[in-house]
């Protein structure tokens, strides 16, 4: 059973927490937490199935910028964009640069359109730049044959070939993005 007024409670029982604390305490309590938003869980970013994580030279802006190039550049297109960093800054929280960017092709969704309506849901493929502690940026993205591979019993091989051909292609836009 969902219970509306339950974020309510929670959200006012932190508010009178809240009141509670001295000024210091509160300034503490607004250090340490402004302090954990600026450390980045890099460690996030290690190995895992079906990712490819470029660490960089580049710094957050420099390699956004180049990545949104080089998805200009190999005929696919920036479908959508977001990130905490410019929101939180907003806010008067500081945390290093963090963007996905979502990108794909309207020849490619035809095609996996035919093979899987539900396939569909996975577009567009997600870049993922993170700006690290010493100014450089990584570049992260699920590969496509990853991301598509639940789709494949339903609509066999051709997706599988259409997956692979978006693995080169994504592979070719991390690798120019990345170049000095």
């Amino acid at each position: 059973m969902v219970r509306p007024l339950d974020p309510l409670r929670r959200l006012s029982t932190g508010l009178v927490f809240s009141l509670a604390l001295s000024a210091t305490q509160t300034a503490a309590l607004t250090a340490a937490l402004a302090a954990s938003f600026a450390t980045p869980a890099t460690a996030d970013l290690a190995a895992r199935e079906g990712w490819a994580i470029h660490a960089s030279t580049k710094d957050y802006k420099r390699l956004l910028a180049d990545l949104k190039a080089a998805v200009r550049a190999h005929n696919m297109g920036v479908v959508t964009e977001a990130g905490p960093t410019g929101a939180a800054a907003a806010r008067g929280i500081t945390i290093p640069g963090n963007r996905v960017v979502g990108v794909f092709a309207n020849t490619y969704a035809v095609e996996i359109l035919a093979l899987s309506t539900a396939a569909m849901i996975e577009a567009p493929i997600r870049f993922y730049i993170t700006e690290n502690p010493d100014g450089s940026a990584t570049l992260s993205y699920k590969t496509p044959r990853h991301v598509f591979a639940p789709y494949v019993p339903e609509a066999g091989a051709a997706l599988t070939a259409v997956a692979a051909r978006l693995d080169d292609v994504f592979a070719q836009i991390a690798a120019a993005a990345l170049q000095n």
